[in-house]
């Protein structure tokens, strides 16, 4: 069988791609290995009629919701390889199987490269975070930390106030110019030059090198990230370099600079959240039903 439209990857970006096709009535593939990035959190805010809720259970009604349209299939794994055919697409999982479509749609997500700093990792998505506006309500106010990991966390540190009394750790990481210095006093930040030993306790307490604990409410750090696929660059995919990482290039339709191929979710922005990638999403599966009726009877890649 070929598909209309293989979408690689099955959280949120995914599921929204792959509804507004179920809704055009075209078969549509969905191959997921079922690794969210927002996994570790508790709970999901900011996106519109779902506050507060367990992410993971927006992403299984999500899902639930999506197979009641009779043209979706979902097959779970991992998509390893994929190429560009006279037809359209192939790709191949890492259990050995192989699909073809005529529209590939990349919602790949990235993966977190955290700081090497003992007990973070455990308290990612629940004490420590990367975005104020997903988690910082939650801190009530509590005193905030910031954890450096480069230039960019400057950007963090002068947000964060209006969430809570931030201090930022500097970690060795970088030293503020006396500019900085100056805007970071003008929004009350506190800034804490000792070296970050490890985190402890509950929420977040910092023991620095120099033997003082600092306890915080919650702590934010700006971790590198990665496209979690290696499709995209199989592919020939362009790629924009962000402040984190590079991501996929798309244009307003989220199309890549590759015809044929789309891709949304934070893979293809420079920074997301659930409510940008289920926009984003959107966008890319309606963008790709109009690509398929733009070529029915010409160039099966030719862009409207």
């Amino acid at each position: 069988m070929t598909y209309d439209a293989i979408i690689v990857g099955g959280s949120y970006a995914g599921i929204a791609a792959a509804l507004q096709l179920a809704r055009a009535r075209r078969r549509v593939l969905v191959i997921d290995e079922g690794v969210r990035r927002n996994r570790f959190a508790s709970h999901s805010h900011g996106f519109l009629g779902q506050d507060g809720r367990p992410p993971g259970e927006i992403a299984a009604e999500a899902r639930e919701q999506l197979m009641r349209y009779p043209t979706v299939t979902w097959e779970t794994g991992r998509a390893e390889r994929a190429e560009r055919t006279g037809t359209g697409f192939r790709v191949a999982d890492a259990a050995g199987r192989s699909f073809a479509g005529r529209r590939l749609l990349l919602a790949i997500g990235v993966v977190d490269d955290l700081p090497a700093i003992p007990g973070l990792a455990e308290r990612w998505g629940r004490s420590v975070f990367h975005c104020p506006y997903c988690h910082g309500y939650e801190l009530m106010q509590g005193r905030i930390g910031v954890i450096a990991v480069s230039g960019q966390s400057m950007h963090h540190a002068l947000m964060l106030p209006d969430w809570g009394p931030t201090t930022l750790l500097l970690n060795g990481a970088f030293e503020p110019d006396a500019d900085q210095s100056a805007h970071l006093e003008r929004r009350g930040v506190a800034v804490e030059t000792a070296l970050v030993a490890g985190i402890d306790g509950s929420p977040a307490d910092v023991a620095l090198a120099d033997g003082r604990v600092l306890p915080f409410a919650g702590l934010f750090v700006l971790p590198a990230s990665r496209v979690a696929s290696p499709l995209a660059a199989q592919l020939g995919c362009a790629f924009d370099e962000g402040p984190l990482g590079a991501y996929i290039r798309t244009d307003g339709m989220q199309e890549t600079s590759v015809p044929g191929i789309f891709a949304c979710g934070d893979a293809a922005r420079a920074a997301g959240s659930v409510a940008l990638a289920v926009g984003a999403g959107t966008m890319a599966g309606t963008a790709l039903h109009r690509s398929l009726l733009f070529c029915e009877d010409g160039d099966l890649f030719a862009r409207p």
